[in-house]
């Protein structure tokens, strides 16, 4: 069984090895680094190719913003999950639109870090409740065009459906059954979307397409990391 790869951004050292002992004794999960601050994981990140990183945001030599946004530059195919003790607007906003895939906060117990782990993993959008409504709230204070109005940004109609149903928390699998289609094209479609909308995530696709008024917040869900699964 492929194991998911992952290199966990720490600058305390207590933290790292802890994470690490947990995911560690997890069969599919195997922790292949540690880096101490950000040009480190900049570093790591392009030598080891990761499936995964779990990155911090406050570090030294360069902060967990940065670091994201210069390895989903180099290294787009990579899935980043922010892990932090912050969660300030500032940087929610600033991570999110860097292409981290998904932003939990350091209080989720252990079993909800292995189950989000695998969701970015698997290339879905997973957001702390805290996190979700701070976006949610954003975009009600500051509305995008309606939808019937809103450009599509060169988006087709089997595009645009799709991308509703990323909004709604969707996995590629789930979205291949509802819509009869198979899993590589589903795969396909959300390469397409992210082309279009020049993003790299699904946090990014679905903060851009709230902002154009592509999807209304009604689509989604309530991020409750206890819905996931815990094994």
């Amino acid at each position: 069984m492929d194991k998911i790869r992952i290199l966990i951004a720490d600058d305390h050292a207590v933290v790292r090895q802890g994470t690490r002992n947990l995911l560690d004794q997890e069969p599919d999960m195997k922790v292949v680094a540690e880096a101490s601050d950000g040009e480190e994981a900049v570093m790591m990140a392009a030598e080891l190719m990761p499936d995964v990183i779990l990155m911090d945001i406050a570090m030294p030599h360069m902060d967990g913003i940065e670091a994201t946004r210069q390895i989903k530059a180099e290294c787009p195919d990579i899935n980043i999950l922010v892990l932090s003790a912050y969660d300030d607007d500032q940087f929610v906003f600033k991570l999110l639109q860097a292409g981290a895939a998904g932003y939990v906060l350091k209080d989720v117990h252990g079993h909800e870090l292995i189950a989000v782990v695998r969701a970015v993993y698997h290339g879905e959008s997973v957001l702390h409740p805290k996190i979700a409504r701070k976006v949610m709230a954003r975009f009600m204070a500051s509305p995008g065009k309606p939808a019937a109005q809103a450009s599509t940004d060169g988006l087709s109609d089997r595009e645009i459906e799709l991308l509703q149903l990323m909004t709604r928390g969707s996995s590629n699998k789930e979205i291949a059954d509802e819509l009869c289609l198979s899993i590589r094209t589903v795969q396909g479609h959300v390469q397409q979307i992210f082309k279009k909308l020049e993003v790299s995530s699904r946090t990014e696709a679905v903060v851009y397409a709230l902002k154009k008024g592509l999807v209304e917040l009604e689509d989604m869900p309530g991020n409750d990391l206890e819905e996931l699964p815990k094994e």
